[in-house]
């Protein structure tokens, strides 16, 4: 699907047109189509590199303000910090995840860090890279809310940039860059993750930095494989068996790159294995059409010997051995795991006493995490599920809702304020409260589920690649949970989905802009919409940030955010 484009301010049309020849014909938008020289020039080398970095810069400067402000509050262990701050504070402390006593959360909501431990290493169902980078901000601010919920937002505010930078390769434009990332930056769900201590917002950074990277080498790949072949032969010259050039094409660092940020994504939580697979097929297609875009026939099935081998090394590969180092702690304390779990206990044994091989102690810590992995998996498919069928939580929603926010996730709620208590400001008898909701921003997530039905057609109809991205994004993020749907499952999974959907929103209303030589009129309505979805986007943010940040309100003014019955 990377052979025919058309081309925009921020497309580029493909056509296998042989190097040095004038091509024929015009793209689906009319332009004449352009040589495979100007194909293979990346869109964003027409941006200024100085407005590239400043303003993306800009606006993550922004999404840390917002992110960082007020970050103490609540001023407790919310929701599933429970598992994870503890966990943070355990790595950083011994290495690995010890239990704690029954009342630990009082105690440290106390400030007391003395007295919290129980005997024996802790079962963990997660991977721990999300833990290390939360331990992060302990180790330097505490173990104090600021201090457990600092590194997911410096990680939100960094996903912010990521996202412009990629946005801007990927159209070519600066201001498209920077107006994905504003609208993700003032998504109301990313923001919450955002200053929470869960492990979804850091999963969500290391899932768009993958395609970050995948964009790089897309464009990298392409030149040199320009320059490789211009050096050997003219594309009118290549046998008709050729692969076109292949050595010089096996080492490609972004390629490398991404397949770190893969392994630390699945090492954060296993969601990342199918974005993984699903960004390695599309590399291949990528592959094929710059292949086919030299001339080389059957494109599709060489590219799989020359490109898609390689591929799966750099990606599968690196992230394998990145997923592995990635549980050093764990690896390094095995013993203490076969002692405390050699016998059956909880889900099984995940820990074997018996010696591995001769191989000895590293063979050994090996087998234990297998065995580990293997009574993970039964706890999320068999025992959860099994839990969950007899006692349903009261915030969990169907997943074929999320996109239209038909369940938010309350993280904290504190209610029944007196008026005049406490800085209530509620008029006579009435009452406040604080609430943090996980409720993504209506604008943001509405338009962008209209964008997605539109960057279907983009991708599908008018032959643009760069509409794939979001859309092979939201689908391996999103659909998978369809699977799952049996089990206890919450719509804060998808602020790994945001992050796609803003990227097609963006490229939507970049469309609408138009070209640099449009029309005025163009210009002028595509600027117009655009600045009517910023400021809805912002007006709404700022009318839902009392409920995302635990300010204290009235609750007649809480229930007027309470636009849907399923929110409260």
């Amino acid at each position: 699907m990377t052979g025919r484009r058309g081309s925009t301010a921020v497309d580029v049309a493909a056509r296998d047109t042989p190097l040095g020849r004038t091509p024929l014909g015009r793209t689906a938008t009319g332009h004449p189509y352009p040589t495979v020289s100007a194909r293979f020039t990346p869109l964003v080398a027409r941006s200024s590199r100085r407005a590239g970095w400043l303003g993306p810069l800009a606006v993550a400067a922004v999404a840390l303000l917002l992110r960082l402000w007020g970050l103490g509050q609540p001023d407790e262990i919310t929701f599933d910090e429970t598992y994870y701050a503890k966990d943070a504070w355990s790595l950083e402390q011994f290495g690995y995840v010890r239990n704690y006593v029954d009342k630990a959360d009082k105690q440290i909501n106390a400030g007391q860090l003395t007295g919290l431990l129980a005997d024996g290493p802790a079962q963990i169902v997660h991977p721990e890279v999300g833990k290390w980078m939360i331990a992060v901000g302990i180790r330097l601010f505490g173990m104090d809310p600021f201090g457990w919920r600092v590194a997911a937002a410096v990680t939100g505010a960094l996903t912010v940039l990521v996202l412009c930078r990629a946005v801007r390769r990927l159209s070519g434009s600066t201001l498209v860059g920077c107006l994905a990332g504003l609208l993700l930056g003032l998504d109301g769900l990313h923001l919450v993750m955002s200053r929470t201590a869960l492990l979804d917002g850091f999963l969500a950074f290391w899932l768009v930095c993958a395609p970050a990277c995948l964009l790089a080498d897309r464009d990298w790949g392409r030149q040199r494989l320009l320059r490789l072949q211009q050096r050997s032969a003219s594309a009118a010259d290549l046998p008709p068996s050729g692969f076109g050039p292949v050595r010089g094409m096996l080492l490609r660092p972004w390629r490398l790159a991404a397949g770190v940020c893969f392994g630390l994504a699945v090492g954060t939580k296993w969601n990342g294995i199918v974005v993984l697979a699903a960004f390695g097929l599309l590399t291949w297609a990528w592959d094929a059409g710059a292949r086919r875009a030299i001339g080389v026939s059957w494109a599709w099935l060489r590219a799989a010997v020359v490109d898609a081998v390689p591929a799966l090394v750099s990606l599968v590969g690196v992230a394998f051995v990145v997923y592995v180092a990635t549980w050093s702690g764990w690896l390094v304390h095995h013993d203490l795991m076969a002692d405390a779990y050699a016998e059956p206990y909880q889900w099984g044994s995940y820990a074997s006493a018996e010696p591995a091989s001769v191989a000895g102690e590293t063979s050994q810590a090996l087998r234990d995490l297998w065995n580990y992995h293997e009574q993970v998996w039964r706890f999320h498919t068999v025992d959860v599920v099994r839990t969950t069928r007899d006692d349903p939580h009261p915030y969990e929603s169907d997943p074929r809702g999320w996109l239209l926010l038909n369940r938010p996730v309350g993280i904290d709620l504190q209610g029944d304020v007196p008026a005049g208590k406490r800085g209530c400001t509620a008029d006579g008898d009435g009452t406040c409260l604080r609430q943090v909701l996980a409720l993504g921003n209506p604008v943001v997530w509405w338009a962008g589920a209209l964008a997605l039905l539109a960057s279907v057609w983009m991708w599908w109809a008018r032959r643009d690649w760069r509409f794939g991205v979001p859309l092979v994004g939201v689908a391996a993020t999103w659909l998978p949970w369809f699977r799952f749907d049996e089990r206890s499952i919450f719509s804060f999974y998808a602020v790994v989905v945001i992050p796609f959907t803003c990227i097609a929103l963006a490229l939507l209303l970049g469309l609408l802009l138009g070209r640099v030589d449009a029309s005025r009129l163009r210009r002028s309505a595509g600027v117009s919409v655009i600045g009517i979805v910023l400021l809805a986007a912002i007006a709404a943010a700022i009318f839902f940030w009392p409920i995302w940040t635990d300010q204290l309100i009235p609750e007649t003014d809480w229930q007027q955010r309470m636009w849907l019955d399923r929110w409260i």
